[in-house]
């Protein structure tokens, strides 16, 4: 698809060079951009070099065995496959889109749990429904950044910390933590008190900042108690593995309880008033007309369903 000029203006554009940079972006990669377009290397090492000509900017430069997109080439990005997509949209045939034909890459973001339980579901999906679609994980980061709006991510799922007013949420289910512990601890024999969690038990932490207090602690302080946290891990997948050879004690919520029946984990209940968890997702309205990504709103809307229809009480996932 090439739009040109009348002579005395601007420089034919060739609008191919955006389907090209947009897989040039998502792979970071010329190797693996040739791989996805069907093209040699030189063939898409002479597209890139066309691209850096157009854009005055080396979109992608060298760092170490791995090429990184310039700051220029992430301002873009979001833009670029927003314009990509609609292009694929308009020129759809009429009629529903047969998903079995579909060529696209998802980036989730969200909690390593959803990934570890529930990955499996997704993918299975995907493979019996659209094929052609290729779905990546992207973990949760202790930076804010507009992940969404800069399109380094199309779909997040978890607890939904952003407020920027241009992202579309939608909620998915009310869940709630509750505790988790080796078999045979000692702390799941006889009644659980407030005072026996804070006491009896040393905890551990999820947390992909670092911190070492949360609402467990605000509710104990309440109390006038205070248990033992003996440190943090980045990811909930950690600390159940943790957790299962120590006699330490963690939280699970829902969307990780296969992960801890897994291992054979016990969940219980924490004796005190912890605020629920809101799970949704969100994305950019510029995906809400596009069918592949509907698709996939879809298939984690009935993801969700299986959490729901397990009960908040069941050994949860946080």
């Amino acid at each position: 698809m090439r739009v040109t000029q009348s002579a005395g203006g601007p420089p034919g554009v060739d609008l191919n060079l955006l389907v090209a940079l947009d897989v040039l972006l998502e792979e970071q990669s010329v190797q693996g951009a040739a791989r996805r377009l069907h093209l040699s290397e030189p063939a898409m090492s002479r597209t890139l070099g066309r691209i850096r000509k157009a854009l005055g900017d080396p979109v992608l430069v060298r760092a170490g065995r791995r090429m990184v997109p310039t700051p220029r080439a992430l301002a873009v990005r979001a833009e670029v496959g927003a314009v990509v997509e609609r292009a694929r949209t308009l020129f759809a045939p009429a009629g529903a889109t047969d998903l079995r034909t579909v060529t696209r890459t998802f980036t989730i973001l969200g909690h390593d749990a959803i990934a570890a339980a529930h990955g499996p579901y997704l993918y299975a999906r995907a493979a019996a429904e659209a094929p052609g679609v290729r779905l990546r994980f992207l973990s949760e980061s202790h930076i804010d950044a507009p992940f969404l709006r800069e399109g380094t991510a199309d779909l997040e799922v978890g607890v939904i910390d952003s407020t920027a007013p241009e992202v579309h949420r939608e909620p998915l289910h009310e869940d709630r933590m509750v505790g988790v512990a080796r078999a045979g601890h000692p702390l799941l024999e006889g009644e659980l008190t407030p005072e026996r969690y804070a006491r009896e038990a040393d905890h551990i932490m999820v947390s992909r900042r670092g911190r070492l207090h949360g609402p467990v602690d605000a509710a104990l302080a309440e109390l006038g108690l205070r248990r033992r946290v003996v440190g943090a891990v980045g990811s909930l997948p950690a600390s159940l593995f943790v957790i299962r050879d120590t006699d330490l004690v963690g939280l699970n919520t829902a969307w990780g309880r296969p992960l801890a029946e897994s291992l054979g984990l016990v969940p219980f209940e924490v004796p005190l008033p912890l605020p629920p968890l809101s799970l949704g997702m969100a994305w950019h309205p510029r995906h809400d007309a596009d069918p592949a990504h509907a698709w996939l709103r879809g298939a984690v809307r009935d993801m969700a369903a299986r959490w729901t229809a397990d009960g908040p009480g069941s050994a949860a996932g946080r």
